[in-house]
């Protein structure tokens, strides 16, 4: 696997080493020695999908609150999509920074999210799902969301959303919400 840190302290884009032959090709998706070398999460307790119907399709901005921040290992395994974090972490370099990566089924890169980001998406194709590995188990109670369009965040989406629930255009902007990151166990910014 190939390993390159991204702006966002503790992000990284993984891209498998592909061994390719007649049949097809092989790669290595996740080595718990690799990722232990880096520092990286290396137990996942649940693995979970997502299917998404239209191009378009928008889902984020999520993160769980204290004490169940979560690392993800994000992945689209058909279709397309524009991967964006939000850096919540208030003594980071980065904070209310946003990165993006594009994922794709034909590249299989990996976006290695860490704890403490809010993390979404948009749908680029048709018939998406996306593969996420997560290190903490889902607490409702925890689930928390900033709005995808905040224009304190500012991230510049490819294009404007088509289909997004009412629980996502429901999460607070940080303007009407200064103390959103107190509560959710982050010192307000």
């Amino acid at each position: 696997m190939q390993f390159t840190p991204l702006k966002i302290e503790g992000a990284w884009s993984i891209s498998p080493v592909r061994i390719e032959d007649e049949r097809g090709w092989f790669a290595r998706l996740f080595c718990e020695e690799e990722f232990a070398e880096l520092g990286l999460e290396t137990r996942f307790v649940q693995h979970s999908a997502s299917f998404s119907r239209a191009r378009g399709t928008l889902r984020g901005m999520h993160y769980q609150k204290q004490p169940h921040c979560e690392t993800k290992l994000v992945s689209c395994v058909q279709g397309r999509i524009w991967d964006v974090i939000i850096d919540l972490r208030p003594d980071s370099p980065s904070y209310l920074d946003w990165l993006s990566l594009e994922l794709s089924a034909e590249e299989g890169t990996h976006f290695y999210i860490p704890s403490g980001c809010a993390h979404g998406f948009q749908t680029l194709t048709d018939d998406v799902v996306v593969h996420y590995l997560i290190s903490h188990f889902h607490a409702p109670d925890a689930a928390g969301g900033i709005r995808f369009d905040d224009p304190t965040i500012g991230i510049d989406w490819l294009n404007p959303p088509t289909v997004i629930s009412q629980r996502d255009l429901s999460w607070p902007f940080l303007s009407q919400e200064p103390r959103l990151f107190e509560t959710a166990g982050f010192p307000a910014f």
